[in-house]
């Protein structure tokens, strides 16, 4: 989308600064050269604007428009996915918040306006620290400096277990068939209520980590199927995109297309 911007911007500008005054002044030359009565139409059609620069001009405002707002304030993603089971089913389209933790240079990525820092509890997406290419949505459970705990299918932040309540089993319909039966809970991570899954016949990874300055332990809700932060470590705050706020589509081909339901629906 950068480059689409650049070059329809480039040639706008130079049709408004150059292009167009070389237009006029070769029109004008060619009006005093004929006779009357001049063929107007003949003339528009030999210095009318190009059609590629009447599609940049076209398109440049509205491909600026939708790359600031893609930037600076929200962008759409796609959860391929079970591992945020049951907030976030596969085939959700969700919508992030680009400005909650700061603004940032597109691109480049470097913050010009510090706004907030992500919360415990908070959804977020990020650039997965093994390959920024790729980006990854989880749950924060640990912020900087916290000592996270995974034992028994508990978390424990700073040595105190998250309360969990479990709600019964878990009702999986297409691309999220594989987790059906396992136990759905509640779990209390800071001020945020939300559901989780666990599967209490796998072997879960455990063990303690210390959260670094300026990092966060990230996890998946559903626990016992989410390549996350028990794996491959914590995520760096410049690798941080956005908060997930909302379900604007929801498309499982195998559970029969559109799930009319989950549209609009916030994600906590």
């Amino acid at each position: 989308m950068l480059l689409l911007l650049i070059v329809s911007g480039v040639i706008w500008a130079l049709d408004h600064w150059k292009w167009a005054a070389k237009r006029r002044a070769a029109e004008k030359t060619a009006r005093a050269s004929m006779k009357p009565p001049l063929d107007e139409a003949k003339l528009a059609g030999i210095f009318r604007e190009p059609t590629y620069v009447e599609y940049a001009k076209s398109f440049f405002p509205i491909i600026l428009i939708v790359f600031v707002m893609r930037s600076f304030l929200v962008e759409p993603f796609r959860i391929p996915s079970g591992s945020m089971m049951p907030t976030l089913l596969v085939g959700d389209f969700i919508l992030v918040n680009k400005f909650t933790y700061g603004v940032r240079l597109p691109v480049a990525g470097a913050k010009i306006l510090d706004i907030g820092a992500p919360e415990r509890g908070d959804v977020v997406v990020f650039r997965y620290p093994k390959d920024p290419s790729l980006d990854y949505i989880k749950r924060v459970v640990g912020l900087p400096g916290d000592r996270v705990g995974y034992f028994n299918k508990t978390i424990y932040i700073n040595g105190k277990p998250v309360a969990q309540e479990e709600t019964g089993k878990y009702i999986g319909i297409g691309g999220g068939l594989s987790s059906d039966g396992a136990s759905q809970r509640i779990e209390q991570l800071g001020n945020v209520e939300h559901e989780i899954l666990i599967n209490t016949a796998q072997r879960a990874r455990e063990g303690e980590f210390v959260v670094p300055a300026g990092e966060y332990f990230v996890m998946g809700d559903n626990r016992d199927n989410s390549n996350d932060s028990r794996f491959w470590g914590t995520v760096p705050e410049d690798h941080l995109v956005g908060k997930a706020f909302m379900i604007w589509m929801n498309w499982d081909s195998s559970a029969g297309g559109i799930t009319w339901g989950r549209i609009g629906s916030s994600i906590d």
